[in-house]
């Protein structure tokens, strides 16, 4: 039972960062748009030169 004394703070840690990472992930634009890209990709007017 007093692995559950490291374990939980542990786990707790670990999901506050990977809370943080996505927040971080979000104020810089990462889902600003997801499946536009792929969309993209497939479409007929392809174009050689990427937009600006």
């Amino acid at each position: 039972m007093e692995i559950l004394a490291y374990l939980i703070p542990i786990s707790l840690g670990l999901g506050s960062l990977a809370l943080v990472g996505f927040f971080w992930a979000l104020k810089r634009g990462q889902f600003d748009d997801p499946k536009g890209d792929g969309e993209r990709v497939l479409s007929k007017d392809w174009d050689d030169h990427p937009r600006p």
